[in-house]
């Protein structure tokens, strides 16, 4: 029976979400929801705390932001994001780079309905890092070092409102790089927060942190252990060393055009 529930999703329109963000995900030429979208977003939209087991490449960045935004917008009804709270929604990653993604994306999904977003990573000057606060962002993506450097010196920047707290890639997170940054950051926002906690795979650290910070969450699983999407295309080149260089630029010329 849940199977031909399941096989009956068609649209975004079908897991609950508002037209918006059905006219957003249409936007960007998101026909049909993927694996742990369909199994993700009902529960978020539900309040529940989430576990996702899911590889990259598999939709779980729309798995996480869509019921964010789903949640922004309802709070708000009609008078829309202007009117929303600051500092709704934190979504920590290990990497400056896949915090950049991930807030590309949200920018998309909220492209028409102004939403202010801020990416707060190394690597970049901390000033323009703290003009972007300033402007208050509905939504805040960070690496969790440079997340905290804000918090103990950017003038007036609190997350003791925070509704919702991401983390992706959570088994890369718990890494002793970023076990204080993470402590820290946990100490500071409210006890009383919707968690989503995405990882490839379920490690030891991960189910400690689960039941950290986790209520009652549900378990999704949208990965088989150390699998990639049936998507993804991966290739193996064994070359001499003093050739790297000169294959890497042929490959990339070859490819140019692909994501």
């Amino acid at each position: 029976m849940a199977e031909e529930e399941k096989e009956e999703i068609k649209s975004f329109k079908d897991l609950g979400l508002c037209d918006e963000l059905e006219e957003a995900c249409d936007s960007l030429g998101w026909k049909t929801p993927t694996k742990i979208q369909v199994e993700a977003i009902p529960h978020a939209l539900e309040v529940k705390d989430l576990i996702g087991l899911a590889q990259t490449g598999s939709g779980k960045t729309g798995a996480f932001a869509l019921p964010i935004l789903h949640a922004l917008l309802e709070c708000h009804g009609k008078q829309g994001y202007k009117s929303a709270p600051a500092f709704f929604a934190l979504v920590l990653s290990p990497t400056r780079e896949l915090a950049i993604q991930i807030v590309e994306q949200f920018e998309a999904l909220g492209s028409g309905i102004s939403l202010k977003c801020a990416v707060l990573v190394g690597g970049v000057d901390l000033i323009q890092q703290q003009i972007a606060i300033g402007k208050r962002p509905h939504i805040i993506v960070g690496t969790p070092g440079r997340l905290v450097d804000h918090l103990t010196n950017t003038k007036g920047f609190s997350l003791r409102m925070l509704k919702y707290l991401v983390l992706d890639e959570a088994d890369r997170l718990l890494n002793e790089d970023f076990e204080k940054a993470l402590d820290d950051i946990l100490n500071v926002i409210p006890r009383d927060r919707h968690t989503y906690l995405f990882s490839a795979t379920m490690t030891k650290k991960v189910k400690k942190l689960q039941r950290a910070c986790l209520r009652n969450p549900v378990k999704i699983e949208a990965a088989s252990k150390y699998s990639t999407v049936d998507t993804l295309k991966q290739q193996y080149r064994f070359i001499p060393a003093k050739y790297k260089d000169c294959y890497l630029v042929y490959i990339l010329t070859e490819m140019s055009g692909c994501t």
